[in-house]
């Protein structure tokens, strides 16, 4: 049962299920929803700043430690792939555990860990250097997951018919993590060296500890019946499981890889570095909330936002270096341009995914309650952990132009994929209404007969 504090439950996001199914959202927001949208901006701003500022300088350290772009690549990666693990593990258990209690924990260890991390340049270079780091990344991996996934699944159960709203309103802090944390990261360590960038902004997530635990609300449900891999099998969302690891790969890949690219190739500071990502987190956070009320507003649009940000930041990515086939000449000022136009495309493609795997799950059968919006928020921050280890990889194979563009391939085969999908799925309803029509207007006229004889 879903507790009694909670005034409405679930109901499919946007438009898509029958007229009049969804409740009318009250124009005041009640205290709980106040407190929620607080808790998961905290968690958004603070995991965001502690991750961000790793780009600006850790690369150069780890390189004068004795890894290797590779090593480096897979150090960023770890952290992905178990979130991935972490995230299908907390999504299917988070009724077990309890949302609350997997949110609060999972900021708590988040925060010392980025404190841990700041000491690491006192360990040995070499192997014992590089084994440390991925301990601590992938302790973060986990710690973050469980905060992220709880924190999804409470949004959707707060916010049932504003989902897309919610989230893209929600990424303004998720930009403000990214845009606070290069910059401030790389003033801090230019001012005060390696350690105090993280143990300042760990200080700052352990201090939102004791927020959340008073603010929080305790939402409590029954374990569903449904799983992973019946979610997953659906041909709608394993489409859309696609969308979201390409993209995420796109913006994971620029983690290891920018930062280098940009200091071997204009020569900046660590701390312009981090003005270059400002760019990509500004357009992503104004072009968030307007794509979230827009994919709430207007359900039908959100299948073409997809297509279409898919598109654009295929576009984006062959243009980054730019690609060596298009012998166009690197400039640091169509750099930042290009940056900015995929935090607007990554905002159409990546807010309308959630509520698009709600609905599908919904309409297939799945409870509405806390264990669907827990499976649905595991899948969706599973879907981002080929990016930076492959970004690594193909950065000291290829070089960053042509790493890039393959990246921008990525996101152009699973737009193409998604644009397939959709004018396949528009096709075969037409057909089906028109047979249904056929169907109506047989059993009216075999009706009128009957009646006539």
């Amino acid at each position: 049962m879903d507790s009694p504090g909670d005034p409405e439950g679930p109901r499919p996001p946007g438009g898509d299920g029958p007229p009049g199914s969804a409740r009318e959202t009250p124009s005041r927001l009640s205290r709980e929803q106040i407190f929620v949208l607080i808790s998961a901006a905290s968690i958004n701003l603070g995991s965001m700043m502690c991750d961000s500022i790793l780009g600006p300088f850790f690369p150069k350290e780890a390189e004068k430690k004795g890894a290797s772009d590779t090593v480096i690549g897979m150090i960023f990666g770890c952290y992905a792939f178990f979130d991935l693990l972490a995230s299908l593990v907390f999504g299917k258990y988070l009724v077990h555990i309890g949302a609350k209690f997997m949110f609060v924990a999972g900021m708590f260890v988040s925060g010392g860990v980025a404190v841990l991390f700041g000491v690491l340049d006192r360990v040995p270079e070499g192997p014992v250097f590089i084994a440390m780091c991925f301990l601590v990344r992938i302790t973060d991996a986990i710690s973050f997951s469980a905060a992220i996934t709880a924190s999804s699944s409470i949004l959707a159960k707060a916010f049932p018919n504003n989902v897309a709203t919610v989230m893209g309103s929600l990424e303004i802090f998720s930009g403000l993590g990214l845009v606070l944390g290069p910059p401030l990261g790389g003033f801090l360590y230019q001012s005060f060296g390696y350690e105090v960038p993280f143990i300042f902004l760990g200080c700052i997530v352990l201090l939102m500890v004791p927020l959340n635990m008073c603010i929080l609300p305790n939402y409590e449900s029954d374990p569903g019946k449904h799983s992973f891999w019946k979610l997953i099998t659906l041909p709608k969302v394993a489409f859309l499981s696609f969308v979201i690891t390409s993209l995420s790969s796109c913006f994971g890949f620029l983690d290891p890889t920018l930062s280098l690219f940009v200091l071997q190739k204009f020569n900046l500071p660590a701390g312009y570095v981090g003005l270059v990502f400002l760019g990509l987190a500004l357009s992503y956070i104004i072009s968030s909330p307007l794509v979230g009320l827009l994919s709430d507003k207007m359900p039908h649009l959100r299948k073409w936002l997809l297509v279409f940000g898919n598109l654009i930041t295929a576009g984006c990515y062959m243009l980054l270096g730019p690609a060596p086939v298009l012998h166009v000449k690197s400039q640091l000022w169509l750099l930042v341009l290009i940056l900015v136009i995929n935090g607007v495309s990554a905002g159409m493609s990546l807010i309308p995914t959630f509520p698009e795997i709600l609905s599908c799950a919904y309409e297939n059968g799945f409870e509405e309650g806390l264990s669907t919006l827990g499976l649905v928020s595991g899948l969706f921050g599973a879907m981002a952990f080929a990016g930076p280890t492959l970004g690594g990889i193909l950065y000291e194979k290829i070089g960053f132009e042509w790493a890039a563009a393959l990246q921008g391939l990525w996101a152009l085969t699973s737009g193409l994929i998604m644009g397939l999908f959709y004018v396949l799925e528009h096709s075969r309803r037409r057909r089906r209404s028109r047979l249904q029509n056929i169907l109506g207007t047989e059993e009216e006229r075999t009706a009128l007969l009957s009646g006539e004889t």
